[in-house]
């Protein structure tokens, strides 16, 4: 039996929207409502330090400017509340409940090391991927994560099966492949701050919100594999995926929330109109087809 379709929205409220979070935002929202389907807005908060009120704020505006809606969110929740609160912030029982299961299972385990004690994995070797490179110091405490009952004070980690082939089908890039271990490395679910780490809550949140396709940017792929060995350890159904190309400026450096010449607040400020935006991203889509398919 066929799912029904639920895409999401998933901003984080770290800074202005860029050109580049409108282009897959567009994308995911064509898709929702080619397929009839529900779309959900989620605010990605759980960034305590750099997450502020008024790039909440902003986040609505913006694409509500832009001409984009959604059925489900923190503004406009389903009759009864059913998947619960639509804010990261406020979703902590849910996260504390998929790290029990974790530590029960026995796919995670505390971690003392410092930011100093990782210097050396620092540079990142890969543009397209933000997590540090684990050595994997602490593995061999894996057995004492049964004594944890609480994930606070320390790191926590998911050890990686060393070798193992992760594959899966990108809609819009195709086959993927991934080795545990040597592309990725032992990852974050939980940060010493006693925050969620992205990979454990959007796998949580996926799951609760019963997205059916995950429409993002193509420098979370090899995120995916790590959240693919989450959905599994977890027992959770496999959403599909749908990473777009990256935008990138004149430099070909990919955009970021640095990016405030092109960010939605200021092309709004400027006097943009926004259908020029649309208008170009569907030029896009007409020599680029694969945005489409499915």
């Amino acid at each position: 039996m066929t799912r029904p379709y639920r895409g999401r929205l998933a901003p984080s409220p770290t800074g202005y929207l860029h050109l580049g979070h409108a282009r897959t935002f567009w994308v995911a929202h064509q898709r929702a409502r080619a397929c009839t389907g529900t779309l959900v807005f989620r605010n990605e908060d759980i960034d305590r330090q750099r997450s502020r009120p008024e790039f909440v704020h902003a986040m609505y505006e913006d694409l509500r400017w832009l001409g984009l809606d959604w059925d489900e969110g923190p503004d406009l929740p389903p009759p009864g509340g059913a998947v619960g609160p639509y804010s990261q912030s406020q979703r902590r029982d849910f996260y504390l409940a998929a790290w029990r299961t974790l530590r029960d299972g026995g796919f995670i385990y505390p971690c003392t090391c410092s930011r100093k004690d990782l210097e050396p994995a620092l540079a990142a070797p890969h543009e397209d991927d933000d997590e540090i490179r684990y050595p994997g110091t602490c593995r061999l405490r894996l057995a004492e994560a049964q004594t944890w009952q609480s994930p606070a004070d320390v790191s926590w980690r998911f050890k990686v099966p060393d070798d193992k082939i992760i594959s899966f089908n990108d809609l819009y890039h195709g086959p993927q492949q991934f080795t545990a271990g040597s592309d990725f490395s032992d990852f974050l679910v939980w940060r010493r701050d006693d925050v969620t780490a992205y990979q454990l809550a959007v796998v949580v949140d996926d799951e609760a919100m019963h997205i059916s396709e995950v429409v993002r940017g193509a420098d979370l792929l090899r995120s995916t594999a790590r959240q693919l060995l989450l959905l599994d350890a977890l027992g959770y159904s496999v959403p599909a995926y749908f990473h777009c190309p990256l935008l990138r400026d004149q430099k070909n450096q990919r955009l970021a929330k640095r990016h405030d010449s092109l960010s939605l607040r200021h092309l709004r400020e400027q006097g943009t109109d926004p259908h020029v935006l649309l208008d170009l991203f569907a030029r896009e889509i007409e020599w680029n087809r694969n945005l489409y398919k499915s």
